[in-house]
């Protein structure tokens, strides 16, 4: 009985609309009406106001005769409520999720030039624990979170950004010089992940991107080598790590390839 009632209240051609707009992809990024038509199981006559409104909307952009893509609209409208959206409003229920499921302590941090700066933390319970303070600053180049952040931007900017800097005030195995840096990064880009260890405590990072593929953010987990050390932990608490990245990018409209 609720069942009926509830599909009374549906709108068949909004539905319609909606589904014609789903079937584009990154595969299908050109359709025509007979496409459409298909997909839906209904006539091209059928769904002629439907395609129209989208386009008049700018829903739709029409490529040729009765040929169609995703509009200008689609992607504004899409984009400004992606960026619109907080990132620590959404980053925090996955890094406190991923906290409880560690039993280590959780950050999230952005860039300001070479600092990495802490703007989140989900403190982890027990006595032996690492806490890094919200709105603490620390060298990008010196910390796991700082040269994710520094993964995001190109080698002609890294140049640019470490121009005339000295790197080696930070004691090793942080990068001492500006080729050490670059090996670094590239280093930890590819297993997509960066680690540091000091003071009897290992932190592992992870980048968080968006809906343009940018490199907005990055979060990491971070407690006394005690819990994290040992080849099995490294790896489960570090793919624990990397799930919860690629979840908080997802709600940010990052799509992996």
């Amino acid at each position: 009985m609720t069942d009926s009632v509830e599909k009374d209240y549906t709108v068949p051609a909004l539905a319609r609309g909606l589904s014609i707009l789903e079937m584009f992809s990154p595969q299908q990024r050109v359709l025509s009406t007979n496409e459409f038509a298909e997909n839906l199981g209904v006539s091209t006559s059928s769904i002629y106001r439907i395609v129209q409104t989208l386009t008049d909307m700018q829903y739709l952009s029409k490529v040729a005769r009765n040929t169609y893509e995703l509009g200008p609209a689609v992607v504004s409208r899409g984009y400004t409520f992606m960026a619109s959206r907080d990132i620590v409003d959404i980053a925090a229920p996955h890094l406190n999720q991923l906290r409880d499921a560690t039993s280590v302590s959780c950050h999230l941090a952005i860039r300001d030039g070479r600092d990495t700066i802490y703007i989140y933390r989900a403190l982890a319970s027990q006595r032996l624990s690492v806490n890094v303070p919200v709105g603490t600053r620390l060298p990008c180049h010196a910390n796991a979170l700082g040269r994710v952040l520094l993964s995001g931007i190109s080698d002609e900017s890294l140049g640019q950004l470490y121009l005339g800097t000295q790197l080696d005030g930070v004691p090793k195995p942080n990068p001492q010089s500006l080729p050490e840096l670059r090996q670094r990064i590239e280093q930890e880009r590819e297993q997509g992940y960066a680690l540091s260890q000091s003071d009897f405590a290992t932190a592992i990072a992870a980048p968080i991107r968006n809906y343009a593929n940018e490199v907005v953010a990055a979060v990491n987990i971070s407690g006394p080598d005690i819990f994290m050390q040992g080849e099995s932990i490294h790896q489960a608490i570090t793919q624990q790590l990397v799930n919860t990245a690629a979840a908080i990018s997802a709600e940010l409209g990052y799509k992996a390839k």
